[in-house]
């Protein structure tokens, strides 16, 4: 279910979002450029706070496939408004060639390597020829994609674009750190259901809060991000994040529903300092016919990275839980008085069976391994947002500002 909701927000999300940011800048005059972008953020972020609780009620009373199906009337819409909109500005359109070489083999090796990802844990691993396959295929893909890119006259990504170092620092940025908070967005909901026992609509309640200060302080970014220096309210950003999940990384298994709402709450304010300055730094310096394919190829990066970082973190959560586990059940024995009062403990409050009473403890020894593993995952996810801070700080300003920057596919 994770793999199939990462490539329909790969297939969508890939081509919409450049799109729509192209559209902004080329709608808004240069000196509006940075508020355009703060309120396509703001309307970015209304999914983090509809999106899981929406989606859990969906799942707890119909079925979780109706979370894609319900997507069609709402696109309807928004192509409904866009024809309004856009219907009498059209611009001169072109014929251009397509690098059908290029596509295919970028089909191939993202492919090969995201099911080996998916695919890794149950297969255990390079056990598997399966997965020794896939990786070849992924890496070999890769490299001839790389080779027939470069030397493309008219690639279907334009490689060259990370000569510029705006755009490389910047997408490099963005795109670690997107996988990181993405991962988490998965994760935490999947915990909250699986070991705190809540409901599905119940754990997007929870994580619902997240998007209440992106949306609040959207505005204030489009206010803020002319006079500032996007280097430096990216930082306060990751710096953000760094603070909320080493908050995180203190959970246990009996925590209150306050203390899994505060740091979610609170993730929203480097939400809002998140995409807007990133992409302000991206797109600056940057001739407008290049603007396009800069928004694509970042947002391309950007959202693999989403899955490959989810990919990963799971993996790494499963790892650390089964290393917990394995810790703690050394001190299971039956010479370990500590666990054979427990055990006695739980035949009297229970009333049980030895056999339930060891069955009970191994459940709850189950929960404290997962706990500790998702701990572990917090923690790095943490310093991972402070190691990244040193890319912000290779892009250099744009010399009007974040105006300038952002809006340098304006007119």
């Amino acid at each position: 279910m994770l793999l199939a909701a990462r490539v329909v927000q790969g297939a969508v999300a890939g081509p919409l979002i450049p799109l729509s940011q192209a559209l902004l800048l080329a709608s808004f005059p240069k000196e509006k450029s940075a508020s355009a972008l703060s309120l396509w953020s703001m309307t970015a972020t209304v999914g983090p706070i509809a999106g899981p609780a929406l989606g859990g009620w969906i799942t707890d009373n119909y079925s979780w496939s109706w979370i894609f199906y319900i997507n069609v009337p709402v696109g309807l819409f928004a192509a409904a408004v866009v024809w309004m909109l856009y219907r009498s500005r059209e611009t001169p359109s072109r014929k251009l060639p397509i690098d059908k070489v290029g596509l295919l083999s970028l089909v191939v090796w993202v492919g090969a390597l995201q099911i080996m990802l998916d695919k890794g844990k149950d297969l255990a691993w390079f056990e598997s020829p399966t997965i020794w396959i896939l990786s070849i295929v992924a890496v070999l893909g890769f490299l001839f994609f790389l080779i027939w890119e470069l030397t493309e006259a008219k690639p279907i990504i334009d490689l060259r674009l990370f000569a510029q170092r705006n755009f490389l620092g910047g997408t490099v940025a963005i795109s670690v750190a997107y996988a990181v908070f993405f991962a988490n967005l998965v994760i935490l909901p999947t915990w909250i259901q699986e070991y705190l026992g809540y409901r599905a609509v119940d754990a997007g309640i929870v994580t619902a809060p997240l998007g209440i200060f992106a949306v609040v302080l959207a505005p204030v970014m489009g206010k803020v991000m002319p006079k500032s220096d996007p280097r430096v309210l990216a930082t306060l950003a990751f710096l953000g994040f760094a603070g909320v999940f080493f908050m995180r990384s203190w959970y246990v298994t009996d925590v209150d529903v306050h203390w899994l709402v505060l740091p979610t709450l609170l993730q929203g304010i480097p939400m809002a300092l998140f995409f807007t300055p990133l992409t302000a730094i991206i797109l600056s310096g940057l001739p407008h016919e290049k603007i396009p394919a800069a928004a694509g190829l970042s947002n391309f990066v950007r959202v693999f990275a989403g899955a490959v970082g989810t990919s990963l973190l799971s993996n790494t959560w499963n790892d650390r839980t089964i290393l917990h586990h394995s810790q703690l059940a050394e001190q299971t024995g039956a010479t370990n008085p500590g666990y054979l009062h427990a055990l006695s403990g739980i035949e009297t409050t229970l009333h049980a069976s030895l056999f339930k009473a060891q069955t009970f403890f191994e459940t709850q020894l189950g929960a404290q391994a997962a706990m500790l593993g998702l701990n572990d995952v917090f923690w790095l996810s943490a310093l991972i947002f402070v190691v990244i801070i040193p890319l912000i700080w290779v892009t250099k300003p744009g010399k009007d500002g974040a105006a300038s920057a952002a809006g340098a596919g304006g007119h």
